[in-house]
């Protein structure tokens, strides 16, 4: 007589599992709570009898993710150089080094040769404040509605900001300038109309109660035809100051995007104080970037709301490096040659289609992304695939697994465009091989 054995049974404990020495070291890596719950789940795929129990280990093990945090890495396919979903700018090399230093003990606000406390942040001002020469002074907080916040509160709290109608724009995700304003308890007044404001409509509505006049980039869009707007060096010679607000996080004037303005020609023009983004043009760490007059910045920086939006250390030693360190990945990837581009999508197709994949060079437009040089087309390069390919590149069990990056495209044409020009050069042979895997999965085989 033989007797029937449940299959279940057999599933191992949950001590006897975690006793695996390859699980044991990944708690250490990981944290018990994590490795826990790749176990339990392995255990429910053996009691499902979707795998044998013998093998519950090495399908806890196999499962368990490459951090303890769920950001996944993305290879950015989009073309789009500064993809807000994706994190805007990635970080220089020297900036995720800085990373790496601070997140341990650092001097970010205490005086090594005296033993006392220091200025808190000291050498990312002092790097900032070199970059743009032409501020007299300059603060960081943590991004950039934050530096126009603080800046409306300290300066213009109970008081009018003067702006023009055509400049109250949404800045994504639902947030508006005038409700952003607004709660800093200033009160904004309009002028001018939608396409056409002129420097005598801001002009003609100041007076006692004005704190300051607002100049707003709109930098995620344009509007062509019959317009009309007051320039900063037009704004600079009314009486009262002249905030800027640049948005895309320009320090300089760039060669390729000369429509796009920058903190120091607004500072030169005559405002009195620029706002701008760190994690955009700049090419660093999210932040707020506050230049200019040193009586505005000082009133900005000594503000009790300054506490709450300060930078922490690791933001601080990111935005540092990246000022003065090489250039950052958005300046090479403005700056990459068409020739270049279509030579690496030639390489990486070939080498795709030697495989017996669908993989096809093209030539196709990039864009700046991130709120900046909104309607400026940049040429690139890129591979074109089968679009079933998508779903498996950005989430199939590779990534999940961690041994790979996703890989994130661009419908066009029913096709997958991966765009070269926002990939760096060095992440090439990642994506054939993430792209060969996600050929090569019985998911993307069922859907051929």
């Amino acid at each position: 007589m033989v007797a029937h054995v449940d299959v279940r049974r057999l599933t191992p404990r949950t001590d006897a599992v975690l006793s695996d020495a390859r699980l044991a070291a990944a708690e250490q890596r990981l944290g018990r709570g994590i490795v826990l719950s790749a176990v339990r789940r392995a255990q429910d795929l053996a009691r499902a009898g979707e795998i044998d129990p013998a093998s519950v280990a090495d399908t806890a093990a196999e499962s368990l993710p490459s951090l303890a945090a769920t950001l996944t890495p993305v290879i950015n396919a989009t073309g789009v150089l500064l993809h807000t979903n994706l994190g805007r700018a990635p970080l220089s090399a020297a900036a995720r080094d800085a990373i790496q230093v601070a997140a341990g003990s650092t001097d970010l606000e205490f005086d090594l040769a005296s033993g006392l406390r220091g200025r808190r942040g000291r050498g990312m001002l002092s790097a900032l404040a070199a970059a743009v020469p032409a501020a007299e002074s300059v603060h960081v907080v943590n991004n950039n509605a934050a530096a126009l916040v603080l800046a409306a509160t300290a300066l213009a709290s109970g008081r009018e900001i003067v702006v023009s109608r055509g400049e109250l724009i949404e800045i994504g995700d639902g947030f508006r300038l005038p409700e952003l304003l607004e709660s800093t308890g200033a009160r904004i007044r309009e002028v001018g109309t939608t396409n056409r404001t002129t420097a005598a409509d801001y002009a003609a509505a100041i007076g006692p109660d004005t704190a300051f006049v607002l100049k707003v980039h709109p930098s995620n869009y344009r509007i062509e035809g019959f317009t009309a707007s007051a320039s900063v060096a037009e704004l600079a010679g009314l009486s009262v100051p002249v905030v800027g607000d640049i948005g895309s996080g320009l320090l300089t004037p760039h060669p390729l995007l000369p429509d796009e303005p920058d903190a120091t020609s607004w500072l030169e023009a005559g405002a009195a104080l620029v706002t701008a983004s760190g994690d955009k043009l700049l090419g660093g760490p999210q932040a707020g970037l506050l230049l200019g007059r040193a009586d505005l910045v000082t009133a900005a920086a000594r503000h009790p709301l300054a506490r709450a939006l300060r930078v922490d250390k690791l933001t601080a030693a990111a935005l540092e490096a990246t000022l003065t360190g090489p250039p950052p990945p958005v300046a090479r990837q403005l700056t990459a040659g068409q020739a270049g581009l279509a030579a690496r999508a030639r390489t990486i197709a070939d080498s795709l289609a030697a495989g017996d994949i669908d993989a096809h060079a093209v030539h196709c437009e990039a864009a700046v992304g991130g709120g900046g040089a909104p309607g400026v087309a940049l040429p690139s390069a890129g591979v074109s695939l089968p679009e079933a390919l998508a779903a498996g590149l950005r989430a199939g069990p590779a990534v999940r697994r961690g041994s790979l990056p996703a890989v994130v495209g661009r419908i066009e044409d029913g096709r997958l465009l991966l765009d070269l020009r926002s990939v760096a050069a060095a992440d090439d042979e990642q994506l054939v091989a993430a792209v060969t895997v996600a050929a090569a999965s019985p998911a993307q085989a069922d859907r051929e």
